[in-house]
């Protein structure tokens, strides 16, 4: 694996893995590479200081470089953390899947444990349609699909399970 510290065409900086020096070729060929922070798929290798450990050194990390003054301001960096490396596409689908899921759960009735039940009653026309959401088991759900009642699970976000 290698590191390369890469530049967009409006001067963000931020750094990436690759696989091999022609991996990363490749993928800049076919515009794979976007920057995290505005999505241009303009994007360059910046002038890195190599990373040369000798033997004394092995056991000892050296600390990450400091920013670049042409980094982009706070309000347009990306955010700290696990997160920084994702891409622009990757958080506007986050972002699309949270609306999505606020939506569901602001204009829906949450049936919690009774969803089968209510799901069940409403298709066949014992109760009156109306949108909800619940929970139901794996096993549930798909006697659910099987008797021709669509249902689908509410967007689920790794923030979600933490």
């Amino acid at each position: 694996m290698i590191r390369y510290a890469l530049h967009c065409d409006r001067n963000h900086d931020f750094e990436s893995w690759f696989q091999s020096s022609s991996a990363y070729d490749q993928q800049v060929k076919r515009k794979l590479v976007t920057c995290p922070i505005c999505g241009s798929a303009k994007v360059d290798k910046a002038i890195m200081a190599p990373r040369i450990v000798g033997k004394k050194g092995r056991g000892r990390a050296t600390p990450p470089p400091e920013p670049t003054a042409n980094a982009a301001p706070a309000s347009e960096a990306a955010p700290s953390g696990p997160t920084s490396l994702l891409m622009a596409q990757e958080r506007e689908l986050r972002t699309k899947l949270k609306e999505l899921r606020d939506h569901i759960v602001k204009n829906a009735d949450n049936v919690g444990e009774r969803f089968a039940n209510e799901a069940r009653a409403m298709h066949y026309g014992d109760k009156e349609h109306r949108p909800i959401y619940g929970e139901a088991s794996p096993e549930e759900a798909k006697s659910l699909i099987d008797e021709g009642i669509e249902v689908s699970p509410l967007p689920t976000l790794p923030e979600d399970r933490n």
